[in-house]
């Protein structure tokens, strides 16, 4: 029942299906922003912030006008309950602007690292704030994820940085925004991304006066690609989290750190070490934990819904 902690009506349950598609449509979208980190990371290291959010928004606009266009343009500009919208517009644009600020001075398996601490806090708002179940087994399968998170960081004298301090606060914003996003089951995918696109946007020319570096010719088709890989990215998480309980898919994000291993080696020559390959061993055995309670709860419920229909029918 919606409002009560650790219940849920089964009229608001999700299917056994659409859980599924939505840790699906998770991991996808994890695996795209995985690469738009990694673009993220070797363009801040030339350009500016604030040029990079505009010109990567910009063309993440061009790409979704055809999709509001069928939409329909006064549904998108006329989104439902826009106190909320601009809440979650705001914290997107924080937070894609922090990971940026602090990619820019960190190793970005570190960065992906510190927006791990995400699922933790998504996982506490979603049964503060939503009222979502989150079982015994669910709350041990997200502790050891971070545990994981924990060993493969590798904590040194940089943990306490600015830079990382700057990252906990953009995953914590990461989080919020998922979290408020699940509020607004009603507003169609093109919508959320369309006002989460222009609020970067806006961020980038809020941020322009620091500085601007004029981009060559291929920079400037990486900063395109860059926003539209970043648009597809949203509209898969912000389809999962419509899809299933945030409580369920949104630890699936620990499998960035397996893409920042093999991205890490790819692009950076980045070797992984032995902390960090038990850790992300660990993180994973969470995952597939979580997938497992996730399914046991499913036929739980579905057994539970054949005994009250055959107990309505008698």
């Amino acid at each position: 029942m919606k409002g009560v902690p650790f219940a849920a009506s089964d009229e608001t349950m999700p299917s056994r299906n659409a859980t599924f598609a939505g840790i699906l449509m998770m991991l996808l979208g994890i695996l795209l922003f995985s690469l738009n980190d990694v673009m993220g990371k070797w363009l801040v290291a030339t350009y500016t912030v604030g040029q990079v959010l505009l010109l990567r928004s910009a063309a993440a606009l061009l790409a979704i006008i055809p999709f509001v266009v069928k939409q329909g343009v006064a549904r998108t500009l006329r989104p439902e309950r826009p106190g909320l919208q601009l809440l979650r517009v705001t914290l997107g644009s924080c937070e894609v602007a922090l990971f940026y600020w602090a990619v820019s001075y960190l190793p970005l398996a570190d960065t992906m690292t510190f927006w791990l601490a995400a699922p933790i806090w998504a996982v506490v708002l979603a049964a503060l704030l939503l009222g979502e179940r989150v079982d015994t087994g669910r709350w041990l399968a997200v502790a050891a994820g971070f545990v994981g998170v924990v060993i493969t960081l590798n904590p040194s004298a940089q943990s306490l940085s600015l830079p990382a301090i700057i990252a906990l606060v953009g995953s914590f914003s990461f989080a919020a925004m998922m979290i408020t996003g699940r509020q607004l089951r009603g507003t169609p995918d093109v919508t959320l991304v369309f006002w989460q696109t222009l609020g970067a946007l806006v961020m980038g020319v809020a941020l322009l006066p620091f500085g601007w570096v004029t981009p060559t010719l291929a920079d400037l088709g990486l900063l395109g690609l860059l926003g539209i890989v970043a648009m597809v990215a949203h509209l898969c998480v912000t389809r999962s989290l419509k899809l299933a309980e945030a409580s369920v898919v949104v630890p699936y994000q620990y499998t960035l750190i397996v893409w920042a291993l093999v991205f890490g080696w790819l692009v950076f020559g980045d070797w992984p070490s032995s902390a960090m390959l038990f850790g992300s061993a660990l993180i994973i055995a969470a995952g597939l934990a979580l997938l497992m309670l996730e399914r046991r709860a499913g036929n739980a419920a579905s057994d539970t819904a054949k005994e009250r229909v055959t107990i309505e029918q008698n």
